[in-house]
C-alpha cells in the first residue's frame, strides 16, 4: 500500500499495547473485527543493533493483516534505519509511538518526550517517510503537561514531514490514563490538517465510540483497555457505527472459548513456560465482571498448564449456569 492509497476506515482498530498486542491477541483481534492491528512498541536502537526481541516484538502475519509495526526512539537516523527495516515485515505502515508516558521510554527522549520538541519530532517523521515506501503514522497525546498542550502544532508539523495519518490520546503524559478525555484538542487537530485522524481514550463500547465521533469529528477510533479480555469489541463497536444495531456481549460460553483459543496461540507462539505465565492477566480479563470473579482469579494466579485453564474455564461455564 502507498502513501496516496492509505485510507483509514470508519471503524475501531486496535490500540498498540506492551506487554498485552503481541501475535497471538492481534489475530484475536482481527478475527473479531479490529479494521487494524498494531504490535506492541518496538525499539528503534534494538532493531538497529540486531536484538532479536526486538526482531520478534515486530514479526507480523498474514491472518493478522492489516497490521501496523510501531517503532519508537528519537535519533531520526536510527529511527529511519528501522523504519525500513520494519517494512520488510509485510506490515501496511510503520507507525512511530510519540505518545507512551512510561518512563522507561519517555525518560530517555522518545514516546510522550517526543511531544516537548515538535522540531524533532517532525525530523524523525521526515526520515522516516523518506526511507519506506508505505505510509508512516504517528501517534501522539494532547502535550506533556496541561501547560503545554501542543497537539495541534505537532500535527501540523508532522503533516508536513510526510505522515499520512495520525493518531491522537486524548490525554497529555502527565494524565497518564487518568480522566478526563479532551476531545475538543482531537477535534482541534482533525480541523487542522488534512490527514486521517484517530481518536483514543476511553473508547470502550458503542456509545463511547460514538461519543469519540460527535465530539471530535475525527475519522476512526481506537481501543486500547477495552479490548482487554474482550476482543468481541471491535465487532460489537463496528456493527454499531455501520448500522446502529446494538450486538449483545457474547455468553460465557463463548467468553471462554476465545479465551482459550487465545491462551492456546500464545503457547503455540511463545511456548508452554511463557505463554502460560501471561495467561494468567489475560485469563483475568476475561472473567472480569462475572459472578465469583475474585475467587476464579486466585485460582488463575498459580496456572501452570493449558490443561488447568480448560478445567478453570469449565468451572467458570457451571457457575454461571448454576446461578442463571
Amino acid at each position: 500500500m502507498t502513501r496516496d492509497e492509505f485510507r483509514v476506515e470508519k471503524a475501531a482498530c486496535l490500540a498498540p499495547m506492551a506487554g498485552v498486542t503481541d501475535r497471538a491477541f492481534r489475530e484475536i483481534c482481527i478475527e473479531y473485527g479490529a479494521s487494524c492491528v498494531t504490535t506492541e512498541m518496538v525499539s528503534a536502537k534494538g532493531l538497529v543493533i540486531g536484538d532479536r526481541k526486538s526482531r520478534m516484538l515486530m514479526e507480523v502475519t498474514g491472518a493478522e493483516m492489516p497490521a501496523a509495526v510501531q517503532i519508537f526512539g528519537c535519533e531520526p537516523v536510527i529511527m529511519a534505519k528501522a523504519a525500513s527495516q520494519a517494512e520488510k515485515t509485510g506490515c501496511v505502515s510503520v507507525d512511530i509511538n510519540m505518545g507512551c508516558p512510561a518512563p522507561k521510554v519517555s525518560g530517555h527522549g522518545g514516546g510522550a518526550a517526543l511531544m516537548k520538541d515538535p522540531v524533532l519530532a517532525a525530523e524523525i517523521a521526515k526520515a522516516c517517510a523518506e526511507a519506506v515506501s508505505i505510509p508512516v503514522t504517528c501517534k501522539i497525546r494532547t502535550g506533556w503537561d496541561e501547560g503545554s498542550v501542543n497537539a495541534v502544532e505537532m500535527a501540523k508539523r508532522l503533516e508536513d514531514a510526510g505522515v499520512s495519518a495520525l493518531t491522537v490520546h486524548g490525554r497529555t503524559r502527565r494524565q497518564m490514563y487518568a480522566p478526563p478525555v479532551d476531545y475538543d484538542t482531537i477535534r482541534a487537530v482533525k480541523e487542522s490538517v488534512g490527514i486521517p485522524v484517530t481518536g483514543n481514550g476511553d473508547v470502550i463500547d458503542p456509545a463511547s465510540a460514538q461519543l469519540m465521533l460527535d465530539k471530535t469529528g475525527c475519522d476512526a477510533v481506537m481501543v486500547g483497555r477495552g479490548a482487554l479480555g474482550a476482543p468481541w469489541v471491535f465487532k460489537i463497536i463496528n456493527e454499531y457505527l455501520k448500522t446502529g444495531a446494538v450486538i449483545p456481549e457474547p455468553p460465557i460460553e463463548e467468553r471462554m472459548a476465545v479465551m482459550l483459543r487465545h491462551i492456546a496461540r500464545l503457547c503455540e507462539y511463545k511456548g508452554d513456560y511463557v505463554g502460560i505465565r501471561e495467561a494468567r492477566k489475560h485469563a483475568g480479563w476475561y472473567i472480569k465482571g462475572i459472578r465469583g470473579a475474585a475467587s476464579f482469579r486466585r485460582e488463575i494466579g498459580s496456572l501452570e498448564s493449558l490443561d488447568e485453564l480448560k478445567a478453570l474455564a469449565d468451572k467458570v461455564i457451571e457457575s454461571q449456569v448454576d446461578e442463571s
